[in-house]
């Protein structure tokens, strides 16, 4: 019973099928697993597997054809959209492959939209936003525009933008995809230890082999199923 009070997501035989011409393409089926608080998870399988859908669906952005995903005590696919946008702003911090930073925005309001979103007053939203990049390394680049920064720069603003709500539940859906190895490491080495400080639940899809080998579980998906494997046998 204890193990069921920590699992902060629960997922029981999800499946998604999207149709295709006068067929249905099964992109998965029967997925079952839980997140227990506090857990970085790593999913990886390749490119189609279906890692971000589940992503989106652990988010309430997609519904699954069948099966249940409970997160924070909600079931998600009983949600209307409103309760559905409510869950996501409240509990979820997302990171994607592409940043999506405003690019006429600097830094600064970059991180601090999703409060200002909210409701809160500019000079609060601004003060956190502040503290947030402190905290992602990027203080000094405050003023910049996204297109003045780099890509590993701009990943860490979208990394402050996530969190700057205090989401329960991070998402990363190949977070470092489009960073070259250094930059990857290092805006991998932040987000872990942004988990821990936080004390975060984390999700992250990635096709990093050596990343997914660095988090507490991994999850891979292979010809619509899911597996359990050892984090150990990924770092060779």
């Amino acid at each position: 019973m204890h193990l069921m009070q920590q699992a902060v997501v629960r997922v029981e035989g999800l499946k998604k099928v999207f149709r295709s011409g006068k067929s249905d393409l099964v992109l998965f089926e029967n997925l079952s697993f839980q997140v227990e608080k506090g857990e970085m998870l790593a999913i990886v399988g390749e490119s189609g597997a279906g890692k971000s859908t589940l992503l989106h669906i652990l988010s309430a952005l997609d519904r699954a054809s069948a099966g249940d995903v409970y997160c924070a005590n909600l079931k998600l696919s009983s949600l209307p959209e409103d309760e559905a946008a409510d869950f996501r702003n409240r509990e979820i911090g997302f990171v994607w492959q592409f940043h999506y930073l405003l690019p006429e925005f600097t830094a600064l309001e970059n991180a601090a939209m999703p409060l200002l979103l909210r409701g809160r007053s500019l000079p609060e939203a601004q003060a956190e936003a502040s503290r947030w990049l402190n905290e992602v390394g990027l203080k000094e680049r405050a003023h910049h525009r996204s297109g003045e920064l780099s890509g590993g720069e701009q990943q860490r603003i979208a990394l402050a933008r996530a969190l700057i709500t205090q989401p329960k539940i991070l998402l990363a859906d190949e977070p470092t995809g489009d960073l070259d190895g250094g930059t990857a490491d290092s805006v991998f080495e932040l987000l872990s230890r942004l988990h821990r400080d936080y004390q975060l639940t984390s999700l992250i899809a990635t096709h990093n082999l050596g990343f997914a080998g660095r988090c507490d579980r991994v999850l891979r998906m292979h010809k619509g199923q899911m597996e359990e494997i050892a984090p150990a046998t990924l770092l060779g």
